[in-house]
């Protein structure tokens, strides 16, 4: 009994001590630079690369996501049985920081709410950001459609819908640590919603809002800045995205998060006989995929990397 009651108050310590640092904002150990994947559509539509990491002492599976530019969504999608707040120390896993590109009619600012991550594209150079976000809960579900950025703010007061003022008891938060928003946020044309900072990072890759887009903080400070006002945001549903890189095609599959898709299996098959590409793609690698729904971008080429990269240049040529 005491060996159960030491254990359940270590767990707790490790759990307090974790969302404690998230809420004050102790994000140094996870600034980041820029980086910028490059792409050409069709034919490089998948970004980043897989890396092997070995899991440190006294690392949270959250600590690991955040550190690689994911969010708890990535990690739990792969390693679903895997305790995420006490992982084996010095164990090698694979982290999933490479991605298929959403379709976009825009290329510009890009959220895909089954993978709970957002792309900005730059035209100009050819290059794409990726970030991972946090969306709304069920029964405040994010907006979807084709918005544009209309004001942004650094350092914004949080001026509190009326039911939940309430629970807050107050009508405005002004800027601070404890301020949802974060230190920016970036309105767009869909009423009171947002792409903005948080101050409880660790809900990236989660549904936790009110329908705004939660970013990392850090993520937030390197978007912020680049991202005009004016900028057309495209928010999309689509739990399947067909990728090519190298002549192969890739599928990356995740959950239907809103459950807006009856029978995803059916959704999978029409996705598949609709695609330009449907002929060089191995069918069972491709019900595999969709089965696991793990968000990795998976190669489900039926040939040569060869082969296929001619048959595709006959049929791009023929369209």
């Amino acid at each position: 009994m005491k060996l159960r009651i030491l254990a359940i108050f270590a767990v707790l310590l490790i759990v307090s001590s974790f969302v404690g640092s998230q809420a004050r904002g102790d994000d140094e150990e996870f600034n980041t630079t820029v980086q910028r994947y490059p792409y050409r559509i069709p034919e490089l539509t998948v970004i980043g690369t897989p890396i092997w990491y070995k899991i440190g002492a006294k690392e949270t599976m959250l600590d690991i996501a955040r550190k690689h530019g994911l969010g708890y969504n990535d990690i739990d999608l792969l390693f679903p049985r895997m305790d995420a707040w006490i992982p084996p120390t010095g164990k090698k896993i694979s982290i999933p920081t490479f991605w298929v590109l959403p379709p976009t009619q825009h290329q510009q600012l890009v959220i895909n709410v089954p993978e709970l991550r957002l792309y900005f594209f730059d035209k100009t150079s050819s290059t794409v950001q990726t970030y991972p976000i946090g969306i709304g809960d069920e029964g405040w579900e994010s907006p979807l459609g084709t918005f544009f950025i209309n004001d942004k703010r650094a350092n914004p007061t949080w001026y509190i819908p009326a039911s939940l003022q309430e629970k807050y008891g107050m009508a405005s938060m002004p800027p601070g640590p404890e301020n949802p928003l974060g230190e920016y946020v970036m309105k767009f044309s869909a009423g009171a919603y947002g792409v903005h900072g948080t101050a409880m990072p660790w809900g990236v890759g989660r549904l936790v809002s009110h329908g705004c887009i939660r970013c990392y903080p850090e993520h937030i400070k390197l978007l912020y800045p680049q991202v005009p006002t004016g900028t057309k945001l495209e928010i999309i549903y689509e739990p399947i995205k067909f990728g090519q890189k190298n002549g192969q095609v890739f599928v990356e599959a995740h959950p239907d998060v809103y459950r807006r898709i009856p029978d995803y299996v059916q959704y999978a098959l029409n996705k598949l006989a609709q695609h330009p590409s449907a002929k060089f793609i191995d069918q069972k690698k491709y019900l595999m995929t969709v089965k696991l729904q793990n968000g990795v971008p998976t190669n489900v080429s039926r040939f040569a990397a060869d082969d296929v990269s001619l048959k595709l240049v006959e049929i791009m040529q023929e369209q």
